[in-house]
């Protein structure tokens, strides 16, 4: 594969993050208790922009964006105001395992673009949690939890 190609594959499989976190964030807020729901809408608001974003760099790259999926398979389900804060803190860290590629995918100002939106994921993720780890987005740190960082569900 051409490294035009594997750029492309990564920022594809990027987008396709972004809309699960879309979809999981229609979640969270539905569910998370007044006290998260600005926050919730803030991290919406933002994985709608990224999504935005991406759609643009894959156009620009020549391929065509993959349009978001009807719906996504939970982590959880059925989440209530008590697991909807364990859901968005879930999103974030698939995310940022998918950012995470995609720094290594990527060059220039892209790359640079991908670690910011990785550094944004781990900081709500840590605020989702309560706390944060070593490394966010580390692929190893998800097989040994047994939750695949970036797969969003289908």
């Amino acid at each position: 594969m051409s490294a035009r190609k594997d750029e492309l594959a990564a920022v594809q499989a990027a987008l396709r993050a972004e809309h699960a976190a879309v979809y999981g964030y229609g979640v969270v807020g539905g569910r998370v208790g007044d006290g998260r729901r600005d926050q919730a809408r803030a991290a919406y608001d933002a994985h709608r922009a990224r999504r935005d974003e991406l759609r643009l760099a894959v156009r620009e790259l020549g391929g065509r964006p993959e349009p978001s999926a009807a719906a996504y398979a939970l982590p959880f389900t059925e989440p209530d105001a008590a697991t909807a804060a364990a859901l968005a803190a879930e999103l974030e860290e698939r995310v940022a395992g998918v950012y995470a590629d995609l720094v290594r995918a990527v060059e220039g100002d892209r790359r640079a673009a991908a670690a910011e939106a990785l550094r944004e994921a781990a900081v709500r993720a840590a605020r989702w949690r309560g706390g944060s780890v070593a490394f966010p987005g580390l692929a190893e740190r998800a097989e040994a939890s047994g939750h695949p960082t970036g797969t969003p569900r289908a």
